[in-house]
């Protein structure tokens, strides 16, 4: 099939190498414009555009997707199928091009975890597994009909970056299938039940933000959930304190957010409960284990 494939974060790299390597032909990539990633950084591409240049492929650099200049150049390379991964909310006029659908790879159980943060949301409410989702786009966000699902355990000291590198490739072995599927006219897609649709929403810096009068579990839960981005936080001393990696600690008697060494652990007090505060970062400084910050710590000991 021609297909055209949209994305732009580094998740969607595994998918576009995989269809770059099938049988089918990528007749163009569509990606965000070039721009600056990072503070003081230079202008530079998204690391789908990146990689589709490496790979020899045509790029289209679109910011306006209901641009009718936009919709004549995807009608000029004429796709069989748009394949959209981890991109932005397609218009009806796009979603029409294409001979035979667009399908989207969605990095959850659909209809579980509708949105844009799938596997932050599975982490952080404690979910025992997750997956990936092929299914055909349609007007609404994460609605439509289901082609294939394939299943992760989620371990559970495991963050969303780790769960997140595992489903970049399994996702992207479950779309070539997927597609292969669709261009053979071998593919099954199922209607899904929005009665047990969950949403998953854009997380921003309050989000971030951990209370320690909740639950350790819970407060574990976040932490691994944001990391390592958005990054879960706290304060400490006037400071902003990032907190990347974590664990369930000893069930003693410390009050929320009271901070304690015990056998080279670094605790924080919950309610109830204790985490291990495993990785951390103080304002200013580097990532350090809890044992290295406490090293060199002579603060109050409270954080909030």
């Amino acid at each position: 099939m021609r297909i055209v494939f949209m994305g732009s974060p580094d998740f969607a790299i595994p998918s576009l190498e995989e269809l770059h390597a099938s049988d089918h032909e990528i007749v163009a990539v569509v990606s965000g414009r070039d721009k600056r990633r990072g503070r003081g950084s230079e202008i530079s591409p998204t690391p789908v555009k990146a990689r589709a240049l490496d790979l020899g492929l045509p790029v289209i650099e679109v910011e306006n997707l209901k641009s009718i200049a936009f919709h004549n150049e995807l009608k000029a390379v004429e796709p069989d199928l748009l394949v959209v991964v981890a991109f932005r909310i397609l218009p009806p006029e796009v979603l029409e091009i294409p001979k035979k659908g667009s399908v989207n790879l969605h990095a959850s159980l659909l209809p579980k975890y509708r949105g844009a943060a799938p596997i932050h949301w599975a982490v952080i409410n404690g979910e025992e597994e997750t997956g990936c989702s092929i299914f055909f786009l349609d007007e609404q966000v994460d609605t439509g009909k289901i082609i294939n699902r394939q299943k992760t355990d989620i371990g559970k000291n495991e963050t969303t970056g780790d769960v997140y590198n595992r489903l970049k490739k399994m996702g992207s072995d479950l779309l070539l299938k997927s597609v292969n599927e669709i261009a053979g006219d071998t593919y099954s897609a199922k209607e899904q039940d929005d009665s047990k649709a969950t949403s998953a929403p854009k997380l921003f810096k309050d989000d971030c933000r951990i209370d320690f009068n909740q639950p350790a579990r819970q407060v574990h839960n976040k932490i691994r959930g944001l990391s390592p981005f958005p990054t879960a936080w706290a304060e400490l001393d006037d400071l902003k304190f990032n907190l990347y990696r974590s664990e369930v600690g000893p069930d003693i008697s410390l009050k929320p957010g009271q901070l304690q060494m015990k056998n080279d652990d670094l605790l924080a007090g919950c309610n109830p409960g204790t985490v291990i505060l495993k990785k951390v970062q103080i304002q200013g400084k580097k990532k350090m284990s809890g044992k290295d910050f406490m090293n060199g710590y002579s603060g109050t000991g409270w954080i909030h």
